[in-house]
């Protein structure tokens, strides 16, 4: 992405600092791997360079904002191994940021400027008592032993608010990352028939790498039966039934952005007319969130509007005969905000223009070995909402249709 889209980041959160005060943001991210599309999200956020140990530091003194970036200086010998690190004139197109430096001088630059500010900004993210502490963590202990006139602030809930919002560019990388989606899921289509459930999810996965993700947005589910009647099944390791329904939870990355789509589709091609009556409920379902979907209404609304809909179409149906039944068959969220991660850091507070959710609605009938969730990605604007994923194929006859005709 152009520079400018992490110039405008920064500015956002630097707006949102208090004056006289520094914010220290660590690259290194929660991968035990360390791959170059792991590094922290916040980091990523106001500067868009993929490289572990950096460091960013952002600066509000009297009114004048500026930021510095450290990163590692060229070593030979790594160079070899694993390749040569950015050079300033990269790290400096890529982040806007004019003002980069080594490393070494990290620590100098710190304590003198702590001698000037009143706060300091540190990303601390919730944590368990029991875990390791992270980088932030530990840096916080320091700083408090050595300065502790300096008022500690948490970073977090300035990232929470500007994140929330998705600029034009970042929902460009999205539809990247759903486009790319998309080809991954046509490959499972065309590849669809009675086999393990992992030979099935490797088409998606040459797939995606084939047309250019960089990664995956989360660990892709592929439940086949009963299987998909467990929401985070992940084992992708039954063979999935000639007659069964095989429910797929995926998505692409773009950059860091994330793609989050669920398609349920028959393996042999055509679904039962039980398959086909709960399919349709569940579509009809996603089109009636949809159609609320707009600025000033939550997650949590969206979510019951979902479950009034359900209550009447399964008494219809004879599934139930009473509203507080719904929950046996439909027990997970609506919606969650996507972006630099699958389950975005947001505000959980009425939808803004600029927001992207998830709009997955999903029903469970473990008696019948029948799972089924419709996801797409869905973008609040000023006046409604855009479907960010309307190439993805849905409806019954189309999916029939696309496995009789297939090659």
């Amino acid at each position: 992405m152009d520079s400018i889209v992490f110039e405008n980041h920064r500015k956002t959160i630097l707006d949102s600092m208090e004056d006289n005060s520094i914010m220290v943001i660590f690259s290194i991210g929660g991968d035990e791997d360390k791959t170059p599309y792991d590094v922290d999200r916040n980091y990523y956020y106001v500067c868009g360079v993929l490289e572990y140990e950096n460091i960013v530091l952002l600066s509000k003194i009297n009114g004048h904002e500026s930021a510095m970036i450290f990163i590692n200086p060229y070593d030979e010998f790594k160079a070899k191994w694993v390749g040569a690190p950015l050079s300033k004139e990269e790290v400096s197109q890529i982040s806007g940021i004019n003002n980069v430096r080594y490393l070494d001088t990290f620590e100098a630059t710190l304590i003198q400027m702590l001698q000037i500010v009143n706060n300091l900004y540190v990303d601390l993210k919730a944590n368990s008592l029991n875990n390791a502490l992270t980088e932030d963590e530990i840096f916080v202990n320091k700083i408090k032993q050595r300065f502790p006139f300096i008022n500690i602030k948490n970073a977090r809930p300035l990232f929470t608010k500007a994140r929330t919002i998705k600029d034009v560019m970042e929902i460009e990388e999205m539809r990247k990352a759903i486009a790319i989606t998309n080809q991954g899921i046509k490959a499972i289509l065309n590849n669809l028939k009675e086999s393990y459930e992992y030979q099935i999810e490797s088409y998606f996965d040459q797939a995606i790498k084939y047309f250019g993700a960089t990664g995956y947005a989360f660990k892709t589910i592929a439940a086949s039966g009963q299987n998909a009647c467990c929401l985070h099944y992940s084992q992708n390791n039954s063979i999935a039934k000639d007659g069964d329904l095989i429910l797929f939870d995926l998505g692409a990355k773009s950059g860091m952005y994330c793609a989050d789509i669920s398609r349920t589709f028959p393996v042999n091609g055509k679904f039962s007319p039980r398959q086909k009556e709960i399919y349709n409920i569940v579509l009809q379902g996603q089109e009636v969130v949809f159609n609320h979907a707009r600025v000033g209404i939550t997650t949590r609304e969206l979510n019951n509007i979902l479950i009034d809909f359900y209550a009447q179409e399964l008494k219809r149906i004879g599934l139930i005969k009473d509203s507080s039944e719904v929950s046996k068959y439909y027990y997970h969220g609506v919606s969650h905000h996507i972006g630099l991660d699958c389950h975005d850091l947001c505000e959980y507070t009425p939808l803004k223009a600029g927001s992207v959710i998830s709009n997955e609605p999903g029903l469970y009938i473990a008696s019948e070995g029948i799972g089924i969730r419709i996801e797409d990605d869905v973008l609040i604007t000023e006046d409604g909402a855009e479907w960010l994923s309307p190439q993805i194929i849905k409806t019954v006859e189309d999916i029939e249709e696309y496995m009789k005709n297939r090659k």
